[in-house]
């Protein structure tokens, strides 16, 4: 791998890792000073780099140069160095010529990004501008891509960002490891931001790519640092992270070679990750206790259905009964247009017309090709007319190809 190539993946991998530590370090109030250092050291890469060649760790490299250049700064600024907490300043002013260890560790990268998972979860700041956050700090994606992960423009990214900076600091959010207070009282917001991480890149709605792996591969990422801490690892975060197991587990079954949608009924079974199902299963099985039972449970069992490759009246039956559960215990209008499908498969086609046109989603493009599935060969001008509906709201490439495959086949028949 050549330099144009490894330094982009290193500043997805590296830098999101070292901007924590650094926060962890200087507390929320110095967010910018952390990142510019660490942007400061991908710079010096690129020119070193370019000249030199690439060092025989350039990891290792990236570490020492951050280090340094930290440390250059807390000499360089001594105004800097008085506004640090009083901690800091005390590890300081034990070592020589006033500096202090820069713990780069894997363990200590690993508790500085759980720590600001939780900072950047915080309810004073949007829903929205948490992912955004997160995005941005905690998994090394830029303004453009976060613009385009959520189809607006890098304006409004870089001020939701910045506003959501502002008030964490107005607000003064210690960056620290949670306490059981922290977790009884944030973890759902984490979990939450995860949640809507990992379905952004499971169905995109950006760049007309319908599949975004590296946004679930981050999700999982994130919420894997909440398993390894022994005080995150709750039976919810289990069972999201069995969910994204089971969904990740069919990533290369659901796009075609033509980059189309395969509908879940078409989708050829032996390109499925069974590593990734078996994992999922063992995450589910870690996640089951007779005292909690959260939507992240159901809905990681009926992901488990849906890797279930026999297609019996007991898989229907169950996904069915539990998206009856899911939807008693957390209303969605998503999850009751899904089990409408599974309610065709137990009841019939028309048993699930009623249930879906009771719905009403007239403007989500899913309801309308849901409706052309359940009419074909019940009412084919009825279907085509739905799917018609359908392609014209549909927002990706890939989501138009499979509909218009659907109106094409309808209409020569």
């Amino acid at each position: 791998m050549n330099g144009n190539e490894l330094l982009p993946n290193l500043f997805r991998t590296e830098y999101r890792k070292i901007v924590s530590v650094l926060c962890y370090l200087f507390g929320i109030e110095h967010i910018e000073t952390a990142e510019d250092i660490v942007s400061d050291t991908f710079l010096a890469a690129t020119e070193s780099w370019s000249q030199k060649g690439i060092p025989d760790n350039p990891v290792g490299w990236l570490y020492t140069v951050a280090k340094n250049k930290t440390k250059n700064y807390l000499k360089r600024h001594s105004l800097f160095e008085q506004k640090l907490s009083p901690e800091i300043k005390y590890a300081a002013s034990q070592e020589k010529e006033n500096e202090i260890e820069i713990d780069l560790s894997q363990k200590n990268i690993a508790d500085s990004q759980l720590a600001m998972i939780f900072t950047v979860c915080n309810p004073v700041i949007s829903v929205e501008s948490q992912v955004a956050l997160a995005l941005n700090l905690l998994c090394g994606f830029g303004i453009q891509e976060i613009a385009d992960a959520f189809l607006t423009n890098r304006e409004v990214v870089y001020k939701r960002i910045n506003r959501a900076k502002e008030k964490l600091k107005e607000a003064k959010i210690k960056i620290e490891q949670p306490g059981l207070q922290d977790i009884n009282s944030r973890l759902e917001i984490v979990l939450t931001t995860i949640y809507l991480l990992f379905s952004e890149g499971y169905y995109s709605t950006s760049q007309n790519i319908t599949l975004r792996k590296d946004l679930c591969a981050e999700a999982m990422r994130l919420n894997y640092l909440l398993i390894e801490n022994p005080v995150t690892n709750t039976p919810a975060v289990n069972a999201l992270m069995a969910l994204m197991c089971f969904h990740a587990s069919r990533f290369d079954a659901r796009i075609n070679e033509a980059g189309e949608t395969v509908l879940y009924q078409d989708q050829d079974v032996t390109l499925w990750n069974q590593e990734l199902i078996d994992k999922g299963k063992y995450y589910l099985q870690q996640a089951a206790t007779p005292n909690e039972l959260t939507k992240y449970h159901l809905e990681a069992a009926i992901a488990y259905w849906h890797t279930y490759k026999e297609d019996t009246p007991e898989k229907w039956e169950s996904i069915l009964q539990l998206y009856n559960n899911l939807l008693i215990l957390e209303y969605s209008p998503i999850a009751a247009l899904n089990r409408t499908f599974a309610l065709a498969r137990v009841k019939g086609k028309p048993a699930a017309i009623a249930e879906a046109e009771k719905l009403g989603l007239t403007g989500n493009h899913f309801y309308y090709s849901l409706l052309g599935n359940l009419y074909t060969d019940i009412d084919n001008a009825k279907a085509i007319r739905h799917f018609e509906t359908a392609l014209q709201l549909a927002a990706s490439a890939s989501d138009k190809a499979t509909i218009a495959k659907n109106i094409n086949r309808l209409k020569a028949l």
